[in-house]
């Protein structure tokens, strides 16, 4: 074993030479400790012997969310990962980007250790460059020609490459490592490090001695001098170290490790051959499910295959290691790759010796899109008798869904605030509510999927038709508000669509509850499937790298949700609104009575809602009117705290606390007032300020109104109404799966229209497009047909 402790630079090499003797020699101290070997116990056909250790077995993470509490992580980069593609020379940017995450990671307080390859190729380049070399001189100086015939290069043997390259590879590492004022050390094994007791205490002592000076430990088999590898002599009793998997699970056990993630370049594990159209990548492992997986080919370079991983990965796991399979090679994701396995992110294949409980989400997202296809195909009829069965379900169930409410209102008291706990609290007049909305679904599903847009005669017995579809599996994230459940599962069935559903923990047990009585209503036509409800410890984030089971994200929620939903999605269009900066504009001519009622609804009556009144503007010529008296001593009376806008502050000698900002969404009892000179004047600061949400004009003159009702770029824009009316039960499409502020597709309000797509149709008798070219003997005609009337009962 050879280790080499010295920060490049920083200390003699004297020094460092007594430093590792001295903690040799603490480590052979320690009084020798009685080794057992337990008894064998097996996975499926893999059999496994419990190598003699130090502890007790350790017990390894259940969830990938546990990972951001490793302590000590072991990561190793497989041969593929540290050498170029033409496996002579190291990867310098991958490289470099490793040792970037280590260093956070290592920095953060976590113990770090590094088990690599790439002596082999680093010594292969070197020595390749001194063979060109002496052979181009020696032949300059025999043929006295400058130019030079082709040389052939002698085949390198491993050993000598890997005598000529460690050193160097150490010396990249140091360098890359001071760069974050941190010491690495160099550890080189064989298989008698392991074998030999004495030398293996010397081993684990030197390393714990390391950790403990916050030093990186970078292992690696010493290549100079191992024998050639007996294959499949791993993992058989006591482990070997065959090849750097073998090498990194036998390390992370032996140093009581959390966490070893395998870097290769394979993306984890496949239930069907990797490559093959029909391989999807597992996201959990569990060691009983071993027959399901297919192993590829070996990697390009290294020693062991995919199934040696495997091997080495289980036999990790049993020792209490938790161990995560991933691609370090992916130009997009190995520069954060590390980082990310351990702050829990779904990357690579994590093994866990915990069954999942149910289905993943990803089979939940199959079974989404098989529910949803076959929920298309029923007849109107069967989808609005499934709508009207949940409406039912919802009354008669009315006892159990409110134990269930009631459930988590006591576990969130004390933890939401006031207006997140209304959003919770579901009633009997709530639900009253939901279940005539949902019958008002039912109605209008009557004539949406397959209806007729457009008919067109292209040319005599070739008609093309343009009908509406489902837009395919939804994925609706929702939070504090589990009467969102039953309404967007309504939509959903109304449009065809397969859906999954993501509600808040502080909701679990009424969310729970709701959709049992939804998939009970589904069932009647044998759609049980196409609502799922997903209950797993899945990242929102890691929801949004779905792109190909999900087809649109519909996030219901705060500003600050639908922002992080919109930046998580990566190809996955999301419909919904930032915020909810809702105006009012009061105009010199708006009536008394109505400017203070409008004013009090829009603002007091649900606070917390996105449709909720955020910014009231003023006409100047009604300040120290009875109107703007009236208005200001009713807020003061509903207890709404006053925000002065800059022009409004600068009419008053005392005025309330200046804005901040004039882009707030306040979510509570709090309004900021503003002064504007006329009705542009007010559209110009919507426009500047505002979130294009809902906006209203107050006034008596219809000139006026219709003006600021052209004017206004938002998606719902009122005159003498509240804002609250901002809202898909009341704008009679039933429900709502949110309202959306963007320009394309669905705009405002989105109900069972905005889940619809179209596709083309077209039915022919043996057309080809050669008979329409110049010299053919058809002509386009693309005469408009008559549309079927929609069914409007």
């Amino acid at each position: 074993m050879l280790s080499q402790v010295c920060r490049p630079g920083f200390q003699p090499f004297n020094q460092c030479l007594l430093r590792w003797a001295q903690s040799t020699a603490l480590s052979r101290s320690h009084p020798a400790q009685t080794s057992t070997v337990r008894n064998v116990r097996s996975w499926s056909n893999i059999p496994f012997i419990t190598v003699p250790l130090s502890r007790a077995h350790g017990k390894s993470f259940a969830h990938r969310s546990e990972l951001k509490h490793a302590k000590r992580i072991v990561v190793k980069l497989g041969s593929a990962v540290v050498t170029r593609g033409d496996e002579c020379g190291l990867a310098l940017g991958r490289l470099a980007s490793i040792v970037e995450q280590v260093s956070v990671l290592q920095n953060q307080g976590r113990e770090m250790m590094l088990v690599t390859s790439g002596a082999v190729a680093f010594g292969k380049q070197r020595l390749r460059h001194e063979i060109l070399l002496s052979q181009s001189v020696r032949q300059a100086l025999h043929s006295g020609q400058n130019q030079l015939k082709e040389m052939a290069i002698p085949v390198l043997e491993a050993r000598a490459c890997a005598a000529a390259g460690q050193s160097g590879l150490m010396a990249l590492y140091e360098a890359m490592f001071t760069q974050y004022s941190i010491c690495a050390a160099q550890i080189l094994v064989t298989n008698l490090d392991f074998h030999d007791e004495q030398k293996r205490r010397n081993l684990n002592g030197t390393l714990h001695e390391l950790l403990r000076m916050n030093i990186v430990p970078i292992v690696n088999t010493n290549d100079a001098v191992v024998p050639p590898a007996e294959p499949n002599s791993d993992l058989q009793g006591v482990i070997s170290v065959k090849d750097n998997d073998s090498l990194a699970a036998r390390l992370a056990v032996e140093m009581k490790t959390d966490l070893l993630i395998v870097l290769s370049d394979v993306e984890g594990l496949f239930d069907s051959p990797p490559g093959s159209d029909d391989a999807k990548l597992i996201d959990t492992f569990y060691p009983g499910d071993q027959q399901s997986v297919t192993f590829g080919t070996k990697s390009r370079v290294g020693m062991g295959g995919m199934e040696a991983k495997v091997k080495a990965a289980l036999w990790a796991l049993q020792g209490g290691t938790s161990v995560v399979i991933a691609n370090g090679t992916h130009p997009k994701v190995s520069g954060h790759v590390i980082t990310d396995i351990v702050e829990g992110k779904k990357v690579g294949t994590f093994f866990s010796e915990v069954k999942p409980a149910g289905p993943t989400v990803e089979q939940q997202g199959e079974m989404a899109r098989s529910g949803g296809r076959m929920l298309a195909t029923l007849e109107p009829e069967q989808r609005s008798e499934i709508i009207h069965h949940l409406a039912d379900l919802l009354t008669d169930h009315r006892d159990e869904i409110l134990s269930a409410n009631k459930k988590d209102l006591e576990e969130a008291e004390g933890r939401l605030a006031p207006p997140l706990l209304k959003r919770l609290s579901l009633s009997t007049s709530k639900l009253n509510s939901l279940a005539i909305g949902l019958r008002q679904i039912a109605a209008s599903s009557q004539d949406s999927v397959g209806r007729v847009l457009r008919r067109i005669r292209v040319a005599k017995n070739l008609e093309l038709e343009q009908v509406t579809v489902p837009i395919g599996v939804l994925l609706v994230i929702f939070e504090s508000r589990p009467d969102c459940l039953p309404q967007v599962a309504a939509l959903a069935i109304a449009s065809g669509n397969g859906l999954l559903l993501k509600g808040g923990k502080e909701a679990a047990h009424s969310n729970r509850i709701l959709h049992v009585l939804t998939q009970e209503a589904l069932s009647i036509h044998g759609v049980k499937e196409a609502v799922q409800l997903v209950n797993t410890r899945e990242e929102v984030e890691d929801l949004c790298r779905l792109d190909k089971l999900i087809d649109l994200i519909i996030p219901r929620g705060s500003s600050q949700l639908v922002r992080d939903i919109q930046k998580a999605a990566k190809g996955i269009p999301v419909m919904g609104h930032s915020e909810g900066i809702c105006h009012m504009y009061v105009d010199s001519e708006a009536s008394v009575d109505k400017a203070s009622r409008l004013v009090r609804d829009s603002k007091c009556e649900y606070p917390a809602a996105c449709n909720a009144l955020e910014t009231l503007l003023i006409h100047r010529d009604l300040l120290r009117t009875p109107l703007f008296d009236q208005i200001i001593d009713m807020l003061r009376v509903e207890q709404v705290k006053i925000h002065a806008g800059p022009k409004f502050a600068s009419y008053l000698t005392f005025s309330p606390s200046e804005v901040k900002s004039l882009r707030t969404e306040y979510g509570d009892l709090e309004l900021c007032i503003e002064v504007v000179d006329s009705v542009q004047e007010a559209i110009d600061h919507i426009h500047k300020y505002g979130s294009s949400h809902t906006e209203v004009i107050v006034t008596e003159n219809e000139k006026t109104a219709e003006f600021f009702l052209q004017h206004v770029d938002s998606a719902c824009v009122f005159w003498n109404a509240s804002t609250r009316f901002s809202d898909g039960y009341r704008f009679g499409l039933g429900a709502e799966v949110g309202i959306s502020t963007s320009r394309i597709h669905a705009r405002g309000p989105v109900g069972l229209e905005g889940l619809l797509t179209t596709k083309w149709l077209l039915r022919g008798q043996d057309h080809v497009v050669s008979d329409f070219s110049e010299h053919g003997t058809l002509k386009y005609l693309h005469e408009n047909l008559p549309v079927p009337q929609r069914n409007t009962n």
